[in-house]
């Protein structure tokens, strides 16, 4: 359950295109049946977006809804093709920046910016990801931040006394847990969104905050950090320091992804996103998992220009479409409310948009990584949503590439440019 699947987030590119917005009460529009796409096919998420819309029927009686979950993968392609035809969903699941960018061509995009200026303003630089050329076109409803998850357990069998800062600390701790047989980290290559994750964040170490943005911004990465950044991760690649047969293991299926892996002590750690706890609970009978794991951001790496603060992550958010702007903008306003806000972190989903909502996060950790996406002087989306889709996807095919020992460093820089090239 990747949640696309990344604080200044990075705008998409300004594009000229604006649907309808607006204040105003819900009935002015009538009784409307919002037909509601999301991403949460499986329990308990499933039925809490349902409870969460009867409950808002219940106060908006001309507010009806047509809830349909559909698998995260769909996505890529259902929402497109709905939104060139005439009947797309009222509200989708939306994870911004360049993906946000591609669908606004369709003209079909609610600009909410008027009909939240009265809301939004406690979510902050959370909401920026959602915006395109200074407009609000959606609003994120939780956020993502990728790092460390580790075994207690593990670590102390290796003599590791403190999780690493810097990447001679991470190289050291492969090396005791090698030592002590165990499996340093788990990697579910087989999905190949995870091998990004460690380009993403090599080149969040190596890069400043300003050539991350105009990378972004210029849909390159020609700036000579990001050659650094493959370079560095080759080094680490050479370590060895995933699970044999790494490429063909699947990220969040079964006791023997990476995630089963993690969760049933044998592999020590692995890069994920915060919702990974969620995920390996599904995949052991361990009832105490959740006091045996830790989290630590990626480490710093020598001689690299990126602020230590800075996180990889993203976030889940819903766009609206134009049919029905008014009542849709209404609910998202529900979604980020308070109330809402704390049912959501209770599940353990994600990191709530609103600060009076942390406290109900579920464990310790996590409110650990709350405090670190608050402190964070940039959240870097992961590139393959800050980038244009198609770009975004030939950067993930070459470093997955990368880790299956084919192109360099340079492959991953050049697999941008191309793909850019191809969509002017």
């Amino acid at each position: 359950m990747r949640s696309k699947k990344p604080l200044a987030l990075f705008a998409a590119a300004a594009l000229a295109l604006a649907g309808c917005g607006g204040g105003g009460d819900a009935s002015t529009e009538g009784p409307v049946t919002l037909t509601w796409w999301h991403n949460r096919t499986t329990e308990p998420m499933k039925s809490k977006w349902q409870q969460i819309a009867d409950d808002f029927h219940k106060t908006h009686p001309n507010t009806s809804f047509t809830v349909e979950p559909l698998q995260n993968e769909q996505f890529q392609t259902k929402v497109p093709l709905a939104l060139q035809g005439n009947t797309p969903p009222d509200l989708f699941q939306q994870w911004g920046g360049g993906a946000l960018a591609d669908q606004m061509k369709s003209g079909k995009i609610a600009d909410i910016t008027q009909a939240s200026s009265g809301w939004i303003g406690p979510l902050g630089k959370y909401a920026d990801g959602w915006k395109v050329g200074g407009k609000q076109f959606g609003v994120p409803y939780q956020m993502h931040a990728v790092g460390f998850w580790y075994r207690k357990d593990l670590f102390a069998t290796a003599g590791i006394t403190s999780p690493p800062t810097t990447l001679d600390e991470l190289n050291a701790a492969v090396a005791k847990l090698k030592t002590a047989g165990i499996v340093p980290i788990a990697l579910g290559g087989k999905d190949r969104w995870p091998d990004a994750f460690y380009f993403g964040y090599f080149a969040v170490r190596q890069c400043s905050v300003d050539a991350l943005k105009k990378a972004v911004e210029k849909t390159e990465l020609t700036d000579p950090c990001f050659t650094k950044a493959g370079e560095n991760l080759k080094a680490f690649l050479d370590t060895k320091p995933f699970q044999d047969g790494f490429v063909g293991t699947p990220a969040q299926q079964g006791a023997g992804s990476s995630a089963g892996l993690l969760a049933n002590a044998k592999a020590a750690m692995e890069l994920q996103g915060d919702w990974e706890p969620d995920v390996m609970r599904a995949l052991t009978e361990d009832k105490d998992l959740d006091s045996k794991l830790g989290w630590f951001p990626f480490p710093s790496v020598p001689g690299g220009q990126g602020d230590p603060t800075v996180l990889l992550g993203g976030g889940d958010g819903f766009s609206c479409t134009t049919r029905a702007a008014k009542a849709c903008g209404e609910f998202l306003e529900h979604l980020v409310g308070d109330e809402v806000q704390k049912i959501l972190a209770e599940t353990g989903s994600g990191l709530p948009v609103r600060e009076s909502a942390v406290a109900s996060l579920k464990t310790e950790t996590h409110k650990q990584i709350s405090e670190a996406m608050n402190k964070a002087s940039h959240l870097q989306f992961y590139f393959d949503t800050a980038f244009p889709t198609n770009v975004g996807q030939a950067l993930n095919d070459a470093i997955a590439n990368f880790f299956a020992g084919q192109g360099g460093p340079d492959t991953i820089v050049q697999s941008v440019s191309k793909a850019a090239a191809g969509n002017k």
